[in-house]
């Protein structure tokens, strides 16, 4: 045989031996990406894989699924112990906080004067504790991501004025000047959701100030839509504005009002939910602002 022939054969056999390699990772790399398919649907089972070097590169990987597959099923499971405690928790509470209430009308219907004082502060206490109960309850949902929050696109307007119109007797009972500046701003929001961060945002305002005005209104930007609910209240001193949004805190002007320091906490996480967020502005004496960003896309 020539030179030419041995060179043709040597030709033909790299080339073969190329296609098989070729072949053999092509195989590996799909039954790579099945492993990985069924791991995301959660149905992924490992199999017995020979001692190859390649081989063992998917064992590796097995192992690696099987672990996640089961971390992924233990965090399903304890989601769904936190979702039945917290059910259980607020279904427990509400029928002895409304029997406390009921009897508390009852005893101050029939309480002589000089307890009129007694029977009030004790319904008061009630009422602040099922606040609390009901705040710690969304908010639990929120964070254990029992609760999902479920944004889509829609004007800002409608959902506004009916959180605005909720709080205008309260407003009015104060004497405090409440509206709504009219909009055409749209946004991606959880219409429920984002009406019970703007509604707490309304109702501190109107809680902290004691005379003036309560502004709400929207505009948009290029990437996010943003709401305001601007005061004529104190303000907030510097120092306290990053703590503001923190679970339970309440500054030194809120010590006296109503309140438990959870609204402001669960208006961020709202936010957070939905790819948004929250801030604060204010100045001592000129009242405060807070702005929820909503995205718009």
């Amino acid at each position: 045989m020539t030179g030419t022939g041995y060179a043709c054969l040597a030709a033909l056999a790299f080339l073969a031996a190329f296609l098989w390699e070729r072949r053999r990772t092509r195989r590996l790399l799909r039954r790579l990406d099945r492993m990985l398919d069924e791991a995301a649907r959660g149905d992924f089972q490992e199999e017995r894989f020979d001692e190859t070097l390649l081989s063992n590169l998917e064992t590796k990987l097995a192992h690696y699924l099987s672990a996640s597959a089961v971390s992924a099923r233990n965090l399903q499971g304890e989601r769904d112990k936190i979702k039945s405690l917290i059910a259980d928790i607020s279904h427990q509470t509400k029928t002895p906080i409304a029997n406390v209430l009921l009897y508390t009308q009852l005893l101050d219907e029939q309480a002589p004067e000089n307890c009129r004082a007694y029977t009030a502060a004790l319904g008061e206490q009630a009422r602040k504790l099922q606040s609390l109960i009901d705040a710690l309850v969304k908010t639990s949902r929120l964070e254990a991501g029992v609760l999902v929050l479920h944004p889509r696109p829609g004007p800002l307007g409608p959902m506004l004025e009916e959180a605005v119109n909720q709080f205008a007797p309260k407003a009015a009972e104060k004497g405090l000047d409440l509206r709504l500046e009219p909009t055409g701003a749209e946004a991606v929001f959880d219409p429920k959701w984002t009406a019970e961060a703007v509604c707490n945002l309304i109702d501190n305002a109107i809680k902290y100030t004691p005379s003036g005005s309560v502004a709400v209104s929207a505009r948009t930007y290029e990437l996010f839509a943003r709401v305001d609910v601007e005061d004529t209240g104190p303000g907030v001193p510097e120092e306290e504005l990053g703590k503001l949004f923190q679970r339970f805190y309440r500054g030194g002007a809120a010590s006296q009002a109503e309140g438990v320091g959870v609204g402001l906490y669960l208006v961020r996480q709202i936010a957070q939910g939905q790819g948004g967020y929250v801030k604060a502005f204010s100045r001592p004496g000129k009242g405060a602002k807070f702005s929820l960003f909503l995205p718009r896309n």
